[in-house]
């Protein structure tokens, strides 16, 4: 029908517009975060750009999922403002007419958002994961700064050194202060390069001293060298041991039912079925009140779309308190949007009034 065909192109117009805004917001909001991670040691500052796009990738279903909420509602507000609703109800149509050509539109982008919450998404969070845990794990080297303060990565030792700009295997003005078997030293020399011996790296100073202290002694020693090798630690190659619930596959979430499976599956279906909804509420509150003003319908639809996702990371912690089982919180959150929705739509169609229901 051509009528169906234009309400498709103009949803597809108003989706791709708003896709566009929302995305450039939550990207700007993502790299000023990842920015600030970064500048605390997170994450690799040569990451950024890269864990910007895991963290939009993982947040795409919730941007779908309200892009497709503002595209109906748009829609059918123009319809309903311009007189085209009048037109469709003069010819013999109503409100639940129009739930064809909307699922006609959405369910390729429900496809998507399922897709997304069920297997990109926990690919997305193990990328970010993966970089996070490798710089965590980088060697002592590469966390040498020129002219900062560097902790290694076990904790023990603390490292400045001004390198050369001709030589990034060398530096000028050393320091390390070191704590370990009950011992502290401070080492400090003029010079420094990187040597490998064996399969061991070692930054040998050259004029330089070394003040040890025993804990529990109040006598210092101080040595002065004109060389001498510290080892270094390297990059730790060993797997990530942390596996955060969001990180693991549908399947491994399935296989092992714990109550944080259990709550994170039921926040990747609940992403789906409240995209679903989100299409019979959109038309249920479609419309225009020019009593009210425009923008009435559109806040509170807006309320209920903050409500709904906040029930949805609630229950999330419900459910991974054990305080309600999965199936009764998918049911009895996505069940009862369904039925409000769908009670909403059906009265405005058949124009249900209290007075109605009494007589």
């Amino acid at each position: 029908m051509l009528f169906h065909s234009s309400i498709r192109q103009e949803l597809t117009r108003t989706f791709g517009a708003t896709l566009v805004v929302l995305v450039t917001v939550v990207m700007t909001m993502t790299l000023i975060r990842t920015l600030g991670e970064a500048s605390r040691g997170t994450f690799n500052p040569s990451d950024v750009m890269i864990i910007m796009g895991y963290v939009v990738l993982s947040d795409m279903p919730t941007i779908l999922s309200m892009c497709l909420f503002i595209a109906v509602l748009t829609v059918l507000n123009r319809m309903f403002r311009d007189s085209e609703m009048v037109i469709w109800f003069g010819s013999g149509r109503g409100l639940t007419a129009l739930l064809k050509p909307l699922f006609r539109f959405a369910w390729p982008i429900l496809v998507v958002i399922f897709t997304l919450a069920f297997f990109i998404l926990p690919w997305s969070f193990g990328r970010i994961e993966d970089l996070r845990d490798k710089y965590e794990k980088r060697g002592d080297v590469a966390r040498i700064q020129p002219g900062q303060f560097q902790e290694s990565a076990n904790g023990d030792r603390v490292f400045f050194i001004e390198k050369d700009a001709s030589d990034l295997q060398a530096g000028s003005n050393v320091f390390i202060a070191t704590k370990e078997q009950g011992k502290e030293t401070i080492t400090s020399a003029r010079s420094g390069h990187l040597e490998v011996i064996g399969a061991d790296r070692f930054l040998v100073l050259e004029n330089g001293q070394r003040l040890e202290k025993t804990k529990g002694n109040a006598n210092v020693s101080v040595s002065v060298f004109k060389s001498y090798g510290a080892k270094v630690g390297t990059d730790d190659a060993s797997a990530r041991s942390y596996i955060p619930t969001a990180t693991k596959t549908t399947l491994e979430l399935l296989q092992v039912r714990t109550p944080k499976h259990l709550a994170e599956l039921a926040w990747r279906a609940g992403v789906t079925l409240a995209a679903f909804n989100f299409i019979i509420l959109g038309l249920a509150l479609a419309g225009v009140n020019p009593r009210i003003g425009r923008a009435a319908n559109i806040g509170f639809a807006f309320m209920a779309f903050i409500l709904y996702f906040n029930f949805l990371s609630l229950g999330k912690t419900w459910i991974e308190g054990g305080q309600i089982p999965m199936g009764v919180f998918v049911v009895a959150l996505h069940g009862s949007a369904f039925l409000l929705a769908t009670v909403l739509l059906l009265k405005r169609n058949n124009a249900w009034t209290w007075r109605k229901a009494h007589q």
